[in-house]
């Protein structure tokens, strides 16, 4: 079986260490069959790769590679959690937040930035529920954040 970060690998991906957290939290916390993530932004190398409104500073294009650096950051804090995200069994939910201009209403084309990275790590295992939410503002400015949850084998 190829591991979700050798799927990731090949797709030119790298899952990243755990970002810090910005508050008073952890990363990641298991309870039973299932981790559930804190919310992640779009930080790489700990600095946000954009900041700004979505619609406005920032193009729907660019928000969807922070929704993929999101989920990116969310992947290292289950496999932190687990040690090995060959453990996970399936992707259950998604939660994506988009800092968003008046009148933007592309939420769920941004957060597919999310989903399409965990069906590229997990093939069918990674189809699962979501939300995609409008937000006046998100922690540092950032212009996406998102929470996964996922069921351990």
């Amino acid at each position: 079986m190829v591991s979700p970060e050798s799927r990731l690998a090949e797709a030119g991906l790298e899952i990243p260490t755990v970002a810090a957290p910005v508050a008073v939290y952890v990363p990641a916390v298991r309870s039973g069959s299932y981790v559930y993530t804190s919310g992640q932004l779009p930080l790489r190398d700990g600095d946000l790769i954009r900041t700004g409104k979505v619609g406005a500073e920032v193009s729907p294009e660019e928000a969807y590679e922070c929704a993929q650096q999101c989920m990116l950051n969310a992947l290292a804090a289950v496999r932190a959690e687990l040690g090995d995200l060959s453990a996970v069994a399936r992707v259950v939910k998604v939660v994506g937040f988009v800092a968003s201009a008046p009148g933007f209403t592309a939420q769920p084309q941004v957060i597919n930035g999310a989903s399409e990275l965990l069906g590229t790590a997990f093939g069918d295992a990674g189809q699962h529920a979501r939300s995609a939410v409008g937000v006046a503002v998100l922690p540092l400015d950032a212009p996406v954040e998102v929470e996964l949850v996922v069921e351990v084998r």
